[in-house]
């Protein structure tokens, strides 16, 4: 399990709505430019974004970092396909659970880990409708037991 120590840059809260999240791996992003200001500055999406991996090695295709605004001709296309960095046998273990039926690997969070921009990518499994509900109704739960526990509290 990933641990993130640094700033928070984006997160895809939907993934652990749409997904069971059953493993998760750490990674590096290959980038370029005036990429890492923007992210910086928190310029990030991965909402759209899925990972695949191709010839044994790992890319996400989607994630955008918008163009910094101060570069020049060094600012890359926002939506460019970009390289993770994973060590070979975490790369075999992906390959050998996306074989699996409805296994998927899903970007979870970017952050900065030192100076050093990191990815928490997650081996999921889609949700079927009746698990999601399950879900909401979990929340809900839980958001009316902390107010009950609040109205006591105050009264």
């Amino acid at each position: 399990m990933a641990k993130t120590n640094g700033k928070m840059i984006a997160n895809n809260k939907k993934a652990y709505h749409d997904y069971f999240i059953l493993d998760t791996y750490e990674a590096g992003i290959a980038l370029h430019g005036t990429e890492v200001k923007s992210l910086r500055m928190g310029k990030c999406s991965i909402k759209e974004s899925f990972i695949r991996v191709e010839n044994g090695e790992v890319y996400i295709y989607g994630m955008h970092i918008s163009p910094y605004e101060k570069g020049n001709i060094f600012n890359k296309d926002p939506l460019r396909v970009r390289k993770l960095l994973l060590h070979k046998s975490e790369i075999n273990k992906l390959l050998g659970k996306t074989k699996e039926k409805g296994v998927a690997i899903v970007p979870l969070k970017v952050y900065f880990k030192g100076s050093l921009v990191k990815i928490e990518v997650g081996m999921a499994k889609g949700k079927k409708l009746y698990d999601k509900r399950q879900d909401i109704a979990k929340k809900d739960q839980q958001r009316e037991a902390q107010r009950d526990f609040k109205v006591r509290n105050l009264g």
